[in-house]
């Protein structure tokens, strides 16, 4: 008996009962902390959101985040704690107080710096004095004026859209009309930003299989963007370089329109043209930062707006009798002479009072940004709706 005893490895038994021991209470330390604790504990939410960030990670993979946003507001009030030091915020005063003034990003807008840490972009700078430093120079491009500048070429591409939805119609088939408004405004993003669609809507499929990657690009982001350390080990200029991952394969499709675009001594006055003539203007802006500039457009761009025009879509079939009201309207304008094109110019489209509270609407009911936007409270805190926020607090807007 003494031998059997004396053969047990008493000392690794020891060393992993007190870790097993020491990783229990730190847990249940934490737990307490963050569930008891906290400056925010008093803030209603979902009770795994108070102790982890995976609770608000799932519901954005579940593909529900906005939805479940909207019911946990509409039972919780104004203040949602959807993670151990974030709260969504749904008030009137939060878009002045958080969004307006220059507040520092939440960490997880490093994630948008694409295809990794070297490709600085406005959206992935933190720090609002850089941000506004890097972002003056690409602001002049997105001018109004400009983009009605690029009107006709956007025009060519949904006249491809609607010559295959006449093509569908005439032959009587089904049509994923959700694939071929992606399409389309993938291409818009093309010809706005390099001269030349990438050739999506012509071919009337994913060539490549680029979109199908933004969708794997879109989840990775939401997610890894919350686990930094992670983040910055696993996304780096190898498995870039290697296209591993999402971020390089948008990366090598953005690259490939860029070097085609530069090569071309006859492009348009496109976006990138502008960028260019900042560059040689400010002699700060580097062609690293524009191709940053350029993946994260591409990646961000496209599909929030093919996400809008499918919202007004589908809540206009939902409701006949708006939709009949808005062809209404547009048969009005034409009979006066505005509306004479197959499509509606941006010109004539301000002219229907109407149709314009019909995208309004349908945005309001379905954001396309899931996301909230968050931002860090300052020093000294801040008070919305009469509660007051401690610094380093997490205050997301919620979209909806």
């Amino acid at each position: 008996m003494s031998s059997l005893i004396d053969a047990i490895p008493w000392g690794a038994l020891i060393t992993w009962s007190s870790l097993a021991v020491g990783l229990t209470a730190t847990l249940i330390t934490t737990i307490v902390r963050r569930r008891y604790l906290s400056a925010i504990s008093n803030i209603p939410g979902p009770f795994w959101a108070s102790l982890t960030r995976l609770w608000h990670v799932w519901i954005i993979l579940e593909g529900r985040q906005n939805e479940r946003l909207v019911a946990l507001h509409k039972r919780y009030g104004p203040f949602v704690r959807i993670a151990p030091n974030e709260i969504s915020v749904c008030h009137r005063d939060a878009s002045t107080l958080l969004l307006r003034a220059n507040l520092h990003k939440g960490d997880w807008y490093h994630v948008t710096a694409v295809p990794d840490f070297r490709f600085r972009n406005p959206m992935s700078t933190t720090d609002p004095r850089k941000k506004k430093a890097l972002s003056k120079h690409f602001a002049p491009g997105y001018a109004p004026s400009k983009v009605r500048g690029w009107e006709s070429d956007i025009n060519g591409n949904i006249e491809c859209l609607l010559s295959w939805i006449d093509a569908y119609a005439e032959d009587e088939k089904p049509m994923h009309l959700d694939k071929f408004i992606t399409y389309t405004t993938f291409d818009n993003i093309g010809s706005v930003f390099f001269s030349e669609p990438f050739g999506f809507i012509k071919a009337g499929r994913d060539v490549g299989g680029t979109l199908r990657n933004n969708v794997a690009l879109s989840k990775f982001a939401a997610a890894a963007g919350f686990f930094l350390v992670p983040l910055r080990i696993l996304v780096n200029p190898l498995t870039s370089w290697m296209l591993l991952l999402p971020m390089g394969r948008l990366y090598r499709t953005t690259s490939v329109a860029l070097r085609k675009r530069m090569s071309s001594p006859n492009a348009g006055k496109d976006m990138l043209s502008h960028w260019l003539r900042a560059s040689e203007v400010s002699g700060t802006l580097s062609a690293r930062e524009i191709e940053a500039q350029a993946n994260v457009n591409v990646g961000a761009g496209a599909e929030p707006v093919s996400t809008a025009i499918q919202s007004v879509v589908y809540h206009m079939i939902r409701h006949p009798k708006a939709w009949s009201t808005a062809r209404d309207e547009i048969d009005a304008a034409r009979a006066q002479g505005r509306c004479q094109h197959r499509v509606v110019s941006s010109h004539d489209a301000q002219s229907l009072p109407y149709v314009q509270a019909c995208v309004k609407e349908s945005l309001r009911l379905f954001s396309p940004t899931t996301m909230g936007l968050p931002r860090k409270v300052p020093k000294g805190g801040i008070t919305i709706a009469g509660r007051h926020f401690a610094e380093g607090t997490t205050l997301s807007v919620s979209s909806q």
